[in-house]
Order: structure tokens, then sequence, then C-alpha cells
């Protein structure tokens, strides 16, 4: 009988977390749940609890123990992550906030299964250092990524020429410039494909996720930032394509589902038939358009922090976080997430990317954003 995989998943709560959380349900055999976390949901955990007994619980967003959940804000999680003695977490935080808890992970000997991108935008050397250390893998968990792997590992990584990366262009595509400086908050949370959180959800609609994971590709398979490319690609069929040495180009396709990665991250290097569907094509049109970096100028700015220096992503990424939930609460229009991300790009963030250094390099772009 196969040994069960101890799994934790972190934003278990979340969205990514809950397609997790599904998977781990429809395979009882293989996995076995000792770590949740959530950043505020606690009754999203003891639910959770309920229906795992036995699982750790964090909770990060409380500074004091709660009824049922022995481990309270970061240094919690941390510790929770060290002492549940699990084979692998998933990682589902969002933002830069899930940074710590990766490194956490691999110091604790367990393979990362990895949705939180700002992990590799902000601090790739550090995490691939700890990987190599403690012996353990990172498995891409975004779609695009988790593509570009797997295709990687069919092809081989070292005949990958480019890796082009599908976007589905969020709500506005079509939109002209005068009707992006209206864009409401409901209209920007409106994704057409994907059902995502509120931050994800905003970055999808700017193409700030499009930048951010061009950073990470270029972190995840060492490819220099014009060997990276973005498509536009609306029904989110094709997940990522390589170029290979020859000129063929091969694609990942499956339905635009999260639950799809995240299986295929936890049974790795397994492939396990899925219960999610399969791609059907008696009725499939897929399209392809170059994005309008005019439009949407957080591509571009990605592109631009990645080839400026190491700290200028976490800039770039600290930056936009902040300006996102200053848009979410109504403080700045639409088109100011790029206008003041490109302001907090043009300070000097040249230094050597040390884990206190990333961290205040996040701290002062979020405060410059904050006055930009």
């Amino acid at each position: 009988m196969r040994k069960k995989k101890k799994t934790a998943i972190l934003g278990a709560t979340g969205s990514i977390g809950k397609s997790a959380v599904d998977v781990l349900r429809r395979n009882p055999d293989a996995f076995e749940p000792v770590l949740f976390s959530s950043h505020t949901d606690q009754a999203g955990l003891r639910a959770l609890a309920e229906e795992f007994p036995g699982v750790k619980l964090a909770l990060t967003g409380i500074d004091k123990a709660a009824e049922g959940i022995e481990y309270f804000g970061l240094p919690g999680l941390l510790r929770a992550i060290a002492e549940c003695e699990g084979h692998i977490a998933l990682n589902g935080i969002a933002g830069a906030a899930g940074l710590e808890p990766s490194l956490a992970v691999l110091n604790a000997g367990m393979d990362l299964a990895l949705a939180n991108k700002e992990t590799m935008v902000m601090a790739a050397t550090l995490v691939f250092e700890a990987a190599a250390e403690h012996q353990v893998k990172i498995i891409p968990v975004d779609s695009e990524h988790a593509a570009v792997f797997s295709l990687a590992e069919a092809c081989g990584r070292e005949y990958i020429e480019e890796i082009l990366l599908t976007a589905s262009g969020g709500p506005f595509r079509n939109y002209s410039m005068e009707q992006l400086k209206t864009v409401t908050v409901k209209e920007a949370l409106a994704h057409p494909t994907w059902n995502m959180g509120k931050k994800i959800t905003i970055d999808s609609a700017t193409m700030a996720n499009k930048g951010l994971e061009v950073i990470e590709a270029a972190r995840l398979f060492g490819l220099p930032p014009e060997r990276i490319k973005a498509v536009v690609h609306p029904q989110s069929i094709v997940h990522a394509m390589i170029r290979c040495r020859d000129g063929a180009v091969y694609a990942q396709m499956s339905p635009p589902d999260m639950r799809l990665p995240i299986q295929n991250a936890l049974f790795y290097p397994e492939c396990s038939p899925t219960a999610f569907g399969v791609l059907d094509f008696d009725d499939l049109t897929l399209t392809f358009t170059k994005p309008d970096e005019k439009k949407f100028p957080m591509l571009p700015l990605a592109y631009q922090a990645l080839q400026a220096g190491p700290l200028y992503p976490v800039a770039y990424n600290g930056a936009n976080e902040t300006a996102v939930e200053a848009f979410l609460n109504g403080k700045i229009g639409f088109c100011d997430i790029p206008r003041i991300t490109a302001c907090v790009l043009d300070r000097d963030w040249t230094g050597e990317a040390s884990l206190e250094k990333i961290l205040e390099t996040d701290r002062l772009a979020r405060r410059e954003a904050m006055i930009s």
C-alpha cells in the first residue's frame, strides 16, 4: 500500500487553498493533512479541523491563541511548519506574506508546491539555496509555470529557446485608454475566466499578474527576459508554450481549473487520474494576440524591474500590492496602479538580495507607494 504524503496547505481558506483541500478530499488514500493555515478565517479553519481530525491549525492574522487554534501570528505559522513533520506543503498564501513561510517549508525538509509567485519574484536565490541544502523539490503550481515545468520535463529543459506565457487579458483587454480611466472596483473584480481572490483578480486586470509571472519564469527556468514572452489567450485553455531549438512549439492545454496543476504538484512525480474534467475538442476555438503594453504598462514595468537588478522586482511587487489595496479601498483609480508602481521603480533599489535587505526593500517600497 502506498504511503500517504503528509501534506500542509498554507492559505487553506483562500481561493488556491480551497482548491487544494478539494484535491485532498478526493484523494484520501494518497494524502494525510497535517497543517492548515489561514490569515483571519477562524470559522473556516475550524470547519477543516472537523473534517480532518488531528490536523494542526495556524492563524496568522491574530496575536494570541484562539479556541482550537494553537499557532498564531507569523511566528506561530513558522513554528507550525517546523513541527508538522510534513512531506510536502502547498503555499497558497497571497502576496509577499508568503515568502517567509516558503523558506520555512524548505528549511523543514519539505517539498514546496509553490502557488505564491512572490516567493520567486522576491527571493529566488535564497529559495534555491534552501532547497539544495535540504535536498527538497520546488514544484510550480501557478497554471502557467506548472505548464512550463511539465513541458520542460517532457522535452528537456536544455532544448528550450523561448517560453510563452498565456494571459487571459482580463476583463478590459478591449477597452480604450479612456475607458480604463473610469474602471470601477466591481468591474475589475469580474474576471471572465478564472475565479480567484481579489488581489490576483485585480492583478489580472492590470496585467501585473503576467508581469510577476514573467519574473517568476525567469527565476524558475533560468532564461533571460528577452526569451520569455506573454501572449493574450482569452479562452485560458493553453496555459503555456515552449519553443525548442528546432523551432517547434509545444503547448500544455487543459480546462481552466486550478485543481489540475495543484493535483499534479501534490502527486509529483506521479501522474494521477483526474476527477476534474478533461478537455473537449468538439467545439473549441483558440485565439492568440499580442498584449497592448501601452494600455497595460504593468507588463513592461515588470521587464524593466527584472533587468534592473535583484531588488527591483521586490520593489515592483511591494508597490503593486500597496496600490492594489488602495484601489480596492476606493482611494485611487485603476490607472493609478501602474503610475504608482512606475514612480517607485524610479528610485534606487540597488543592493544585495539578503533576506534582511529583501524585507527592508519591500517595506520601503510600500512606504514610497503610499506617498506617490
